[in-house]
């Protein structure tokens, strides 16, 4: 559906370098990524809204490159709305269909399902600046989709928004991917937001590319430093291997399996480090005594971080383990993890 060729974006001091990727016709395609990596230039260079330096982009078959933002057959909607203040929601939402030739009857089906859909029916007649921000992303979304475009680019349409109104526009938008058929591109640098709404991503940091694939896979085989730092993988560590152990320091990490190169990295997602008071009794072939080193409250989770002959663990645990453990800085503790909650890159 998509195919994005070797592309590269000058825009003074950021330039976006030599990105190639594909997105699946009908597919929820995330593109994730600190602020400032250039995942809104690429969107826009996908919209046309930004010219190109080189390199091609090809929408449904048809190389795109050149065409202006209205002959690529795409909707963009922008975390600040852009909605016409001066107009009601209603007229907001049909504005797109004043540049398109659609029969009256075809109009009018296509407004019934989407006020329905994303039931804006008793905001009609209201004007932009009465409505909550859950309010404007769907009327937002409304207008991009009325003109049933072959691609919908989100700009970051969950990051204004409080956690109650996200979670309706995440429901909304699953609901719309899924009913309409629409190929969807968001920008996130949320890694909840792919994980509750994509099949696949990529990661971009500083206009290159990191990693690409399915959003499980990123999630939990990162291929780099930097994307298992963004995907919350905290304990990542420069390791030499020996056989099937990884050593650092002066710990030896049984990774259940032999690895033909000398360097590279370790990584254990927090979740599966597991913290005791006693020594444990278990199959788990990783376990060490430690000391708690700080305790972090990151709302529903505790993040504890545990130094292991100097080397640091982090492990999440929640509100009330915290306090059946009696975790608190200094005190001793032992860690252990399965061999195959490693992740060698």
């Amino acid at each position: 559906m998509i195919k994005v060729e070797r592309l590269t974006v000058d825009l003074e001091e950021f330039h976006l370098c030599d990105i190639s990727l594909s997105v699946s016709g009908g597919e929820f395609f995330v593109l994730m990524g600190p602020t400032g990596a250039g995942k809104t230039v690429l969107l826009e260079a996908i919209a046309g809204l930004i010219p190109s330096k080189s390199g091609r982009i090809i929408i449904g078959g048809r190389d795109v490159t050149r065409l202006p933002p209205e002959k690529r057959g795409i909707s963009i909607v922008y975390q600040d709305y852009a909605l016409f203040p001066h107009l009601t929601v209603l007229e907001n939402i049909l504005y797109g269909l004043h540049f398109h030739r659609v029969e009256k009857e075809e109009k009018q089906l296509r407004r019934r399902e989407l006020v329905t859909q994303l039931n804006l029916g008793h905001l009609l007649h209201r004007f932009p600046g009465t409505l909550s921000g859950g309010e404007l992303q769907r009327v937002a979304l409304a207008r991009a989709l009325i003109v049933r475009p072959e691609v919908l680019l989100l700009d970051e349409p969950l990051s204004a928004l409080d956690p109650a109104f996200r979670e309706e526009i995440r429901d909304a938008l699953r609901r719309l991917h899924e009913r309409w058929g629409v190929t969807f591109i968001m920008v996130t640098h949320d890694f909840s937001d792919a994980l509750s709404l994509a099949q696949r991503a990529c990661v971009i940091n500083d206009g290159r590319i990191e990693q690409t694939g399915d959003v499980a896979d990123i999630f939990q085989r990162p291929t780099s430093r930097f994307v298992a730092d963004f995907v919350g993988m905290k304990n990542c560590h420069p390791v030499v291997f020996r056989k099937t152990k990884a050593v650092i320091g002066g710990l030896e990490i049984e990774t259940g399996r032999e690895h033909e190169r000398v360097h590279g990295y370790i990584a254990v997602r927090p979740e599966d480090v597991v913290i005791s008071k006693n020594r444990f009794d278990s199959s788990m072939r990783n376990e060490f005594e430690g000391r708690i080193a700080g305790v972090v409250d990151r709302g529903f989770f505790y993040e504890v971080e545990i130094l292991v002959s100097n080397m640091a663990f982090v492990s999440l645990v929640t509100k009330s383990a915290l306090f059946d453990l009696g975790i608190t800085e200094g005190v001793p503790v032992w860690i252990a993890f399965k061999a195959t909650a490693i992740h060698v890159f």
